[in-house]
Order: C-alpha cells, then sequence, then structure tokens
C-alpha cells in the first residue's frame, strides 16, 4: 500500500475520529475472538475473507499477553466490567500457560498444543529460539524458548498493575503465586534465564534497574518473600539504576523497543518506592529516557509519565491527539513506504517523527521507532491493538480521556 502523502493523513485528522469507549471495545472484542486462541497473544493470518488460517509472532506472546493484563486491568478499574474481569482471568490464564507448560518454573515465549492446525508455521518460524516438548493435562504441547527480558518484564508489568487494579482475592492470590513462581525461578538461577538444554538465553545482571523492577512487584505481590531481599539488593545497586538507561537514551534510533521496556519497568520500580534517596535516583534514570522520547508522540509513555507525574495539559492533549490518530491507522500489515516523501536522514529513518497516522504497521506501535521510513508485509496479519487499548484504558483510569456518557468508576483513582 502506497500512501499518498502525509498532509493527506492529517487533513484526515482534522476532520476525523476521537478516541472513545466503542472503539477500545471494538478492538477488544476482536482481539478475543482471533488473537487468544490459546489464552495468549498470537496474531492471525487472514485470508481475503477475513477467516484466520495461521498464526504468527509468537515469539512476543509472553511480553503482549502482559501488556494487555494491564490493559484489561485498567479496564476494570475505569468500568467495574464483568467483561474487563474476565479479560483478567483469561489473560492470567495465558500466563500460568507459559509458566506451566515449561515445568520448572521458567517462562515460555508461548506455547501451542502440538496438535494445532499452524503447527508447522509457528514452529518453523521459531525454530531458531528451540522448540521444546511438554505434556499438560494429558495433551500435547510445545512451547518456544530462547526467553528474553522483554518478556519478563512485559508480564511482570502486567502482574504489578493488576494486582493494585483488580481487588478481586481470588486474582490477587493468583497473580502473587505466579510471581512468586517466576521470580523465585530467577533467583535460583542467579538472575540468568536458563534453558531446559542448560544455555543461558538472556541474563538480568548486567540490568540492575530490571532486577530492582522484578523484587520491587516481587515485594508488592509478596512482602514475606521479597521484602527482605530488595532492601539488600537496592542497597547497592539503586546507585547504578540510571548507568543503562543513560547509555539507551544516547541513541533514539536502533533498538528503540529498549524505550518501552524502560517505561513499563519504571512504571512500577518508582510508583512502589515510597519517598527518599532511592526514589530520587529512579527519577533520575526515568528523566533520561523521558527526555529523549518526549517529542516522539507516544501516548503509551506519555500515560507512564501522567501515571507517575499527574497531569501536564499540553501532554495530555497530545495523548488524545495520538490516539485519535491510530484510529486512522490499517489494522493489517499493509505496506507503507515514505523515502523520497519526507526528509531523511538515513536510509531507513526520517529526520523528524512522522505522525501516528503515518507510521509503518506494527505489532506494539510505541515500541516501534517513530523515524521508520518504511515497513509492512503483505497485508494479511493482523494487529492486536492492545497498542491502542493500554494507553486508552490509562487515560480513563487517569482522567486524560473523560467520556460524556460514561458511567461512575467505583474503582478509579489513584494506586499505589
Amino acid at each position: 500500500m502506497r500512501l499518498l502523502g502525509i498532509g493527506i493523513l492529517l487533513a484526515m485528522g482534522a476532520a476525523g475520529l476521537t478516541a472513545a469507549e466503542p472503539d477500545a471495545l471494538a478492538i477488544d472484542n476482536t482481539l478475543r475472538l482471533r488473537h487468544l486462541p490459546y489464552d495468549t497473544v498470537l496474531d492471525p493470518v487472514l485470508d481475503a475473507n477475513r477467516a484466520v488460517v495461521s498464526y504468527t509472532r509468537c515469539g512476543d506472546s509472553a511480553t503482549w499477553t502482559g501488556h494487555y493484563l494491564a490493559a484489561e486491568a485498567f479496564r476494570y478499574a475505569v468500568t467495574g466490567s464483568p467483561h474487563a474481569l474476565a479479560g483478567v482471568r483469561r489473560a492470567l490464564a495465558g500466563l500460568t500457560l507459559l509458566t506451566d507448560v515449561t515445568g520448572q518454573d521458567l517462562l515460555a515465549r508461548c506455547a501451542i498444543p502440538a496438535d494445532a492446525p499452524w503447527f508447522a508455521d509457528i514452529t518453523g518460524e521459531e525454530k531458531a529460539n528451540g522448540v521444546y516438548q511438554a505434556t499438560l493435562n494429558g495433551r500435547p504441547w510445545v512451547w518456544i524458548g530462547n526467553t528474553s527480558r522483554d518478556q519478563y518484564s512485559g508480564v511482570f508489568f502486567g502482574l504489578g498493575a493488576a494486582y493494585d487494579l483488580v481487588g478481586d482475592p481470588a486474582i490477587r492470590a493468583q497473580i502473587s503465586a505466579l510471581a512468586t513462581r517466576l521470580l523465585d525461578h530467577l533467583m535460583a538461577y542467579a538472575w540468568n534465564v536458563v534453558m531446559p538444554d542448560a544455555g543461558i538465553s538472556t541474563t538480568f545482571l548486567i540490568r540492575p534497574d530490571q532486577q530492582l523492577t522484578l523484587l520491587q512487584i516481587g515485594k508488592r505481590l509478596n512482602p514475606a518473600r521479597y521484602a527482605t531481599e530488595y532492601s539488600r539488593l537496592a542497597a547497592t545497586l539503586a546507585v547504578g539504576v540510571p548507568v543503562p538507561l543513560i547509555v539507551d537514551a544516547v541513541d533514539d534510533r536502533s533498538s528503540y523497543f529498549k524505550f518501552n521496556l524502560d517505561f513499563i519497568d519504571l512504571f512500577n520500580l518508582i510508583r512502589l518506592e515510597p519517598a527518599g534517596i532511592d526514589r530520587i535516583i529512579y527519577e533520575g534514570a526515568f528523566a533520561a529516557v523521558r527526555s529523549t522520547t518526549d517529542n516522539h508522540l507516544n501516548p503509551h509513555f506519555n500515560m507512564i509519565d501522567r501515571a507517575l507525574h499527574g497531569p501536564n495539559p499540553a501532554r495530555d492533549a497530545e495523548t488524545r491527539a495520538d490516539l485519535d490518530a491510530w484510529l486512522q491507522r490499517p489494522r493489517m500489515d499493509v505496506f507503507i513506504d515514505w523515502r523520497g516523501k519526507v526528509k531523511a536522514c538515513s536510509a531507513d529513518q526520517a529526520c523528524d517523527p512522522l505522525p501516528v497516522a503515518a507510521r509503518p504497521p506494527a505489532d506494539f506501535l510505541w515500541q516501534s521507532s517513530p523515524f521508520l521510513l518504511y515497513g509492512g508485509q503483505k497485508g494479511n496479519i493482523e494487529s492486536a491493538g492492545i497498542d491502542y487499548l493500554l494507553p486508552y484504558w490509562m487515560a480513563r483510569y487517569y482522567g486524560v480521556i473523560v467520556e460524556p456518557f460514561a458511567r461512575p468508576q467505583p474503582h478509579g483513582g489513584p494506586f499505589r
């Protein structure tokens, strides 16, 4: 798909859509219908009649299921909807599956039944990450390994938010138990992610910010088990938290997904930290990545800033406009190419952030560089829309978007 010009998209925005609850509900309904075949987020490959013929993007299923859990938790806090609560339960079931299926409390990237009709497509796509066999409740499954830190960050982001936003005691107990299993496993292997063949797929030892984030969430969910360990590690690691984030902030073009990990980690690390020297240090780390990205037209990052630092009229107006613009985007991975049409500073990067409506497709737009000039594929992969749902429901929760006919918000308000 070739677009005629950014001016057309901006004109569409001037006359166009307004982010509203019906949009979020429609996106969520489609997500549940087509993107959760085994309770974790996968993106469907559709035929010309929009029937599912396969699934893809299995390698990031854990992290996006964690993001979806957070979105549904914010939705429940705003609306008290039983449908939202069912979404929370379903996402938790999926994350529990990804922990059960490995047989050792290791987090899998994703898992599918061995008799799934798209087994060959998914395992072929993910073979470089390792395909492992398992049996759950008498049924054969396969799970994908080589688990990365971003999968853990996304999962713990969702668990931390849902624990405080959903007051149901049974759900809170489930969240606490799941986080404890995952965290105990990491600590047992000295913060290394170890596969069944004893290979280390990644390590948290190089990221003090991420170690402390996971322990901070653990302390909130299971204080008897993790409060002392968090204090012990913070005494030596807190001072080093800004270092990797300052390094990330030096380059705002390459590996842009790093900023999403920084923001979702700092969301829980900062909000759960009482006033004191460690929080001041953590806020300094946040300032480094925020100052680098605050002109990137990113409502997801904006909402985390709003959650931590309160209202800002200009930023909050931008968030509303960015979410409006997201609604103008194609939901399929159509190919978009701006080369030769906007000022470029490299072969694949614009000099300035592209408008939200003009950016190439992505599974989660806010982790994709806003400078990318081209991207997309055949136009047959449908995105889940979590990049709309999460900032939208956060915007509702924090009063950045106020629906004119919204019901009272019995669960709304700040949370610690």
